[in-house]
Parts: C-alpha cells; sequence; structure tokens
C-alpha cells in the first residue's frame, strides 16, 4: 500500500519527495556529515562545492527541537505541490519544472547573498503561494477548523511557521519569490496586457514532453495577449486560452 501510494505522487513532487527524505536520513544517519549539505557561500564560491545548493535544497537538520517543523512542511510539500502538478500544470511538466527551477535559482541567489543555510523551506512556500494565488477563491480549511480564502494561506503559514519555528525569514523569501514568478508569468502579461518575460526552454519540453488531455487555465488575459497567443498556436509553448477559475472544479 505504501509502494503505491508513492507511486501515485505526481513525477515532479514524487522526486522532490523523496529526496526531502532521503537527504535528511543520510545527514541523520552520518553516512555524509551534515557541514556538507549546508550552503555555505565561501565553500560555494572560493571552494568550488558545487552540490550545496542542491543539497541544503533538500536537507533539514531533523531532531528533537525540529522535527515536527520537518514533518509539517514536507506535508505542505506533498499536499500542495502535487495539487499544482495535476492542477494548473495538468499535463505540462516541463512548465512545472521550470517553475521549480526559476523559484530555485533565485532562492539560492538569495541566499548565498543573506546567508541562508537551508533552502527548504523557502522553495516549498514558492510552491504553495503560486498555488493560493492560482485559487486565490477557494475555501481551505486550517487547524482548530479555521477557513479562509486560499489567498491568505501562505501569511497564515508563514505566523504559524513562526509559532512553531521561531523565523519567518524562510517562508517570507519564499513567499516573495512565490509572488515573483506569478507576477512575470501571469499577472503582468495576462491581466496587465505586458511583455512575457518568462518562458519555458525547449530544451525541457525535449525533456518532459507535454502529455495530451491536461486541462489548466487562468483567468482570461487581454485581448491583445489572446491574438499574441492565437498567432502562436502551435508552438511549444502553452496556450492558456480562456480557460477558468481554478478552485471551481
Amino acid at each position: 500500500d505504501l509502494g503505491d501510494w508513492f507511486r501515485s505522487i505526481p513525477l515532479i513532487t514524487r522526486y522532490w519527495f523523496a529526496g526531502s527524505i532521503a537527504v535528511p536520513l543520510i545527514g541523520k544517519l552520518g553516512l555524509v556529515s551534515p557541514v556538507y549539505l549546508f550552503l555555505w557561500p565561501d565553500a560555494f564560491i572560493n571552494r568550488f562545492q558545487i552540490w550545496r545548493p542542491i543539497t541544503a535544497t533538500f536537507f533539514f537538520p531533523v531532531g528533537p527541537g525540529t522535527g515536527f517543523l520537518y514533518l509539517v512542511n514536507l506535508y505542505f510539500l506533498y499536499q500542495y505541490s502535487s495539487r499544482l502538478e495535476t492542477g494548473a500544470f495538468d499535463g505540462r511538466p516541463a512548465d512545472y519544472m521550470f517553475m521549480l527551477l526559476f523559484n530555485w535559482i533565485c532562492i539560492v541567489i538569495t541566499g548565498l547573498a543573506m546567508d541562508m543555510q537551508l533552502l527548504m523551506i523557502p522553495l516549498i512556500m514558492s510552491v504553495l503561494y503560486v498555488w493560493a494565488q492560482l485559487n486565490r477563491d477557494m475555501i481551505v480549511s486550517f487547524w482548530f477548523g479555521t477557513r479562509f480564502k486560499a489567498c491568505y494561506l501562505p501569511w497564515v503559514i508563514l505566523g504559524f511557521n513562526y509559532i512553531i519555528g521561531g523565523s519567518v525569514i524562510n517562508e517570507l523569501i519564499g513567499n516573495l519569490v512565490g509572488h515573483l514568478y506569478f507576477f512575470l508569468m501571469f499577472k503582468y502579461p495576462m491581466d496587465l496586457g505586458g511583455r512575457t518575460f518568462l518562458s519555458t526552454p525547449q530544451f525541457l519540453y525535449r525533456w518532459l514532453p507535454n502529455r495530451r488531455g491536461g486541462v489548466s487555465g487562468f483567468g482570461v488575459p487581454p485581448a491583445s495577449m489572446r491574438r499574441a497567443a492565437e498567432d502562436q498556436q502551435g508552438g511549444g509553448r502553452h496556450n492558456w486560452g480562456q480557460g477558468f477559475r481554478l478552485g471551481d472544479q
């Protein structure tokens, strides 16, 4: 049953989820010293330990004081990455991978500038923020039966993690990076009629080709953007069309 459940997780989320369990376990068992798993700017830049941005994304120091925070964020990873991958990005794994790569690169740059040693929570929060904005009018439930619109969820979780973890920097960076992606990919070109700054590279489409039958959409772009999308239809990029409001399914 556990194997069937694991195989039922969407592909990209499955590998992310598995890595977020395996790397902390490796550090916990002492197979690799945790000092090699953190993001340290000096070690990354001056000693060319180029693996650190990757391991810092998956690693979390699990212990008596951090175990609950780790499990909560692992649940957020599974829950909202799965929803996003099978919802707005259904049938378009390359576009979802590009979103993760864009958010990850922004978080790594911020982490190096601000000396952030762990990147797991910021990346999870950036994905959760994008999901919340794409489903902003959906009513979600949180602890103790509280209910509110999904657009407020990232900020509720920020406060929740502050209570159980004592810091809001990781969550705040994740929310800001998620907002940057959402604004550049959806809000600015579709709702405000601006130019498109982000597009998925073609090599990702060759590596992760679109699957037929995926249904997704976001709002109704301005007429100028709809005409541009119609002119580009048939290319590698996704044609959003008129779509529907996510969360009404």
